[in-house]
């Protein structure tokens, strides 16, 4: 079993301790989403565990080994943290070929990943010349380059368009049915929820969360249902009678909390009460986690008071 695992990890700066006695496994067969504030130290645990900084202790290994004793790495780790450091000199081209020649790796996969990624086209172009999307998109390309059963990947969402953003979901998705251990680390609290399976939530450098995602969303949430009915008042004197209260929205639905929807549809079936829309109000990612992490944020705004207009997607 090919996963990453880290144990006790420690990292400091100086007096300041960017990373606190880490311990966790991403498992194999799983998409495991990597959350936390900024400077939570996600960035730094996946440097340790990549070889790239050395940890003050603990330690951080991939299928049992340290990165820098693996032979040909991008055969076994492929990473994406920072699609901005590609020498912008260089094509598309000869930087995965230079990634390619110095890993063993056979230079038709170079075109290959060029085709998977969706810049084949730009291959002989300069770097230089790249758009944020492109960049990210040969930085995911190189990750993808050695074919590589662990991968680690930094915001890979970062500057892509909405179906770049679709593309990357479903490639990762893919990549963990695949068998492989995937680890994305991401602020797109939306994009973690539709493509996770399993969440590792750091702050200031410490443990808050290892557990799936349905579970971690349950754990951190009020069961809720929402309903609508020709005869609403009928439909609450008798969950009054159950010990339920239910209130009414402003867009005329009526929620009941601490109760599941097939115990309000089996109530209102005895009574008799015609129910037109009935659900599970299940609470979401965004919720949990900022409910986890809001005393963790070491730089946080003043709360805005919200006015009414049009919402986009909401980063944290």
């Amino acid at each position: 079993m090919t996963s990453i695992d880290v144990h006790e990890l420690t990292k400091e700066y100086g007096t300041a301790r960017a990373v606190d006695r880490l311990t966790f496994q991403v498992r194999p067969g799983h998409v495991t989403g990597f959350l936390g504030p900024n400077g939570a130290g996600k960035s730094t645990t996946m440097r340790l565990v990549l070889g790239l900084d050395r940890p003050t202790s603990g330690t951080a290994t991939v299928g049992g080994r340290r990165f820098t004793d693996l032979d040909e790495p991008l055969r076994h780790v492929g990473a994406l943290l920072d699609a901005q450091a590609a020498d912008g000199a260089r094509t598309a081209r000869d930087h995965l070929r230079v990634l390619a020649a110095s890993n063993r790796i056979r230079p038709a996969r170079v075109d290959e990943v060029l085709e998977e990624t969706g810049i084949a086209a730009v291959a002989r172009k300069r770097i230089k010349t790249f758009s944020l999307g492109m960049r990210q998109r040969l930085g995911i390309a190189a990750a993808l380059l050695g074919d590589p059963e662990v991968l680690l990947l930094d915001e890979p969402a970062n500057g892509l368009d909405p179906e770049g953003i679709i593309w990357i979901r479903e490639l990762t998705r893919r990549l963990a049915k695949e068998g492989r251990t995937v680890l994305v680390s991401s602020h797109l609290m939306a994009e973690t929820a539709a493509t996770a399976d399993h969440l590792v939530i750091l702050g200031r450098g410490r443990l808050l969360a290892d557990l799936p995602m349905e579970e971690f969303i349950t754990s951190r949430s009020t069961p809720r249902v929402r309903f609508r009915s020709t005869e609403p008042e009928r439909l609450r004197a008798a969950l009054a009678r159950a010990g339920h209260v239910a209130v009414q929205g402003e867009d005329g639905l009526w929620s009941v909390d601490g109760t599941r929807a097939e115990d309000i549809g089996r109530l209102a079936s005895r009574e008799g009460v015609p129910v037109l829309e009935l659900s599970d109000d299940r609470g979401s990612l965004e919720q949990a986690y900022l409910d986890l992490t809001t005393d963790e944020a070491e730089f946080t705004a003043p709360t805005p008071h919200r006015s009414a207009g049009p919402t986009g997607t909401q980063e944290v």
